[in-house]
């Protein structure tokens, strides 16, 4: 024979019963062909009960799955052999309540997440139509809908007039309620107050390292209605953990993040639409010399990351949030994703982000071209350009910035809650009683902040 294993021909030297989980397999995928008496190498070697099977392989497909295959004798030099031509199935085919799904050349049982995951796309649903029982308009955060609503119609994907439309009517037009008045999961994760009550996975966790991932200097977590939530992360990315190198343009001053924005919003946006929010946080790891983002969810069915790079069909996982971020302006619906990537950093001559599919899911690595340049250069002025001089300015410069945004946090918080206490502003900010004790300390040594009354029935005043 000429044609090779594949992700739809199978070879059998002989039948077994349990090869009706190929057959399952290649139903639930685009179907395929099994040979039985060829070699793993495409050889024929024939069977000697060739016509005994085409009579018994059909009735079993029938009697165990309730499906139709088309089993056909074949020879060649005189040796019998089967073909069994298998159809792809609309409806999910089970193998004694088991589910099978041919990959590339291998076969694979579904359980879990990918399960759930499989039955919904043959149903032409995805996860974030799951619907809400005990969600109500309540629970929907309007500042959400207006912020999209402006979104969309700046970008020209809807009309001015929706700006008016009650919650319940923009909520309808998206189709995140279903036919029993039921809000979807979607409708809680792109506009929600709480995001978490409904989905605990849905935040996006950053980190700032210093040599290596068990030397972890500060960390964030971002839990906000997923149309908000790319501004939030580069909104805390630029306060907090990457650099603005200052160039003016003219007389204008310009401010921008030592990554591409456009670029960088893009892998953003991707990674919340096509997430698998069954599984892990979103984490972004930031240390001196590149990024690693790691979003859980394995890529669509027969896509690897040469496809993603090249010209494909969009497939996102999650349709209904998807739709949303498309009508925000926020991303396509052609699959230029990639190419949009490609070229934010190709064209300020950047190194273009590598992406690769690991532990279940699809990572990006970012080189922080920029902030390494502008921290030797630091380091050539004080004379020590020394990589372990970088780094310890790195982490120095890091920690103080931290502790910065932390001061401001605390004012801010004492300015709308003068009752706060300590247990709450710990559990916050995210750090230590000891470490609010700490700056607390310092706000009052300097006359910033002062306790009236007494330290249990009193509160908290700013000064200056």
């Amino acid at each position: 024979m000429i044609i090779k294993e594949s992700q739809i021909v199978e070879f059998k030297q002989n039948w077994r019963d349990e090869y009706l989980q190929y057959i399952s397999g290649f139903a639930n995928a685009q179907g395929g062909t099994i040979f039985i008496g060829v070699d793993d190498n495409g050889k024929i070697i024939g069977v000697n009960n060739a016509r005994k099977l085409m009579d018994d392989i059909p009735n079993k497909v029938r009697d165990t799955m309730g499906m139709l295959v088309n089993v056909n004798l074949m020879s060649d030099n005189g040796l019998e052999y089967i073909q069994i031509v298998v159809p792809s199935c609309s409806m999910p085919v089970t193998y004694r309540g088991k589910y099978y799904f041919r990959s590339g050349s291998t076969l694979q049982e579904l359980g879990g997440v990918a399960l759930h995951d499989f039955l919904l796309q043959k149903m032409n649903l995805s996860w974030d139509s799951t619907p809400v029982p005990t969600a109500t308009l309540d629970d929907i955060d309007r500042s959400a809908i207006d912020y999209f609503l402006r979104c969309a119609t700046d970008a020209r994907r809807l009309n001015a007039d929706v700006l008016h439309d009650s919650t319940e009517q923009v909520i309808k037009n998206l189709r995140l309620i279903n036919e029993q008045g039921q809000l979807t999961i979607a409708a809680m994760l792109l506009f929600g107050k709480d995001v978490l009550r409904w989905c605990t996975n849905a935040q996006f966790r950053i980190g700032r390292f210093g040599t290596d991932v068990s030397d972890l200097i500060t960390q964030d977590s971002i839990a906000c209605p997923l149309v908000l939530m790319p501004d939030r992360i580069i909104e805390v990315l630029r306060s907090k953990y990457l650099i603005t190198p200052i160039h003016y343009e003219g007389l204008l001053r310009k401010e921008p993040l030592e990554i591409p924005e456009e670029g960088l919003r893009e892998i953003l946006c991707n990674a919340i639409v096509h997430r698998n929010y069954m599984g892990a946080d979103t984490q972004m790891k930031v240390f001196n010399d590149h990024i690693t983002l790691w979003n859980d969810g394995t890529l669509p069915t027969n896509f690897t990351i040469e496809t993603l790079m090249g010209e494909h069909e969009s497939h996102p996982r999650n349709k209904l949030i998807a739709k949303v971020f498309h009508l925000a302006g926020f991303i396509e619906t052609w699959g230029r994703g990639y190419e949009k990537i490609t070229n934010a950093f190709t064209k300020e001559n950047l190194q273009v982000p590598v992406f690769s599919e690991v532990r279940g899911g699809i990572s990006a690595i970012i080189k922080r071209e920029r902030f390494m340049e502008q921290e030797v250069k630091n380091g050539a002025k004080d004379n020590s350009g020394s990589k372990e001089i970088v780094e310890k300015n790195v982490i120095e410069n890091t920690v103080e910035k931290t502790v910065e945004k932390t001061v401001e946090k605390i004012i801010d918080i004492i300015k709308s809650n003068p009752n706060v206490t300590i247990k709450e502003l710990s559990l916050v900010l995210n750090i230590t009683r000891r470490g609010v004790e700490e700056q607390i300390k310092s706000l009052k040594s300097k006359d910033i902040i002062r306790r009236v009354g007494p330290d249990k029935g009193g509160h908290w005043e700013v000064i200056r």
